[in-house]
């Protein structure tokens, strides 16, 4: 059972967010937070094995929320809930060890497919957050992105063909199961490649790869 704490300051969004969640028997929604504050205390209070947290939130919004349950209770992973206008914020959660990123209006099935693979301690990235993520990094001046894309390239050439391929599919939001029926490889196989991945690359989850994979051009359309 995969234990979940809820937590958005608009409670027909929490409502919502419950009944798609409670549709799957493997998922249960242990607790529900108003606030960031809130979110904090009923992470440490239930240990959940995921906190879903709203980006705006009332007296400490989802990033320090996050960045609060990630270091005080740190087998709670994080998935953060975006909506269009609040890409900048996304980027900044990275680096706090968030395992996820959906849109609340996204596909519902994404949203329960997104838990599952965190809960299991992969991270998901929604493919049209990917997109907008890497839009809003590559916003800045040109120089800065041409400089990011450069670091990128020069970090995938460390992978070998096959390992660029699995990245390039990551960057996709793919879980390992999609990636292995994609490639025709057993699941075991694909996470060894994805561990591999992840060192060489010397970044912290899933999330961070895709962001690589995407600046470094693994990723099109």
């Amino acid at each position: 059972m995969i234990r979940v704490l809820l937590a958005d300051d608009e409670m027909m969004v929490r409502a919502g967010v419950r009944a798609i969640l409670g549709t799957d028997t493997a998922i249960e929604v242990v607790a529900e937070a108003s606030d960031g504050q809130e979110a904090v205390e009923l992470a440490r209070l239930h240990r959940p094995d995921v906190a879903v947290l709203d980006i705006r939130m009332p007296r400490m919004d989802g990033l320090a929320a996050g960045a609060e349950i990630r270091r005080s209770v740190p087998d709670t992973a994080v998935v953060m809930l975006t909506t269009f206008s609040e890409d900048a914020y996304i980027a900044r959660a990275l680096g706090d060890g968030a395992s996820g990123f959906l849109l609340k209006s996204g596909d519902p099935r994404e949203l329960i497919a997104g838990l599952k693979a965190v809960a299991e301690g992969a991270a998901y990235l929604s493919p049209k957050v990917a997109h907008r993520v890497i839009a809003e990094l590559s916003s800045g001046t040109g120089g800065g992105s041409m400089a990011r894309a450069a670091v990128a390239k020069e970090q995938v050439t460390a992978l070998s063909p096959r390992e660029r391929e699995v990245l390039g599919l990551v960057g996709q939001g793919m879980s390992n199961a999609e990636i292995a029926q994609r490639l025709f490889l057993v699941e075991g196989t694909v996470k060894a490649y994805v561990s591999a991945i992840l060192v060489r690359l010397a970044v912290k989850n899933r999330v961070q790869a895709a962001i690589v994979a995407y600046e470094a051009g693994l990723v099109t359309g």
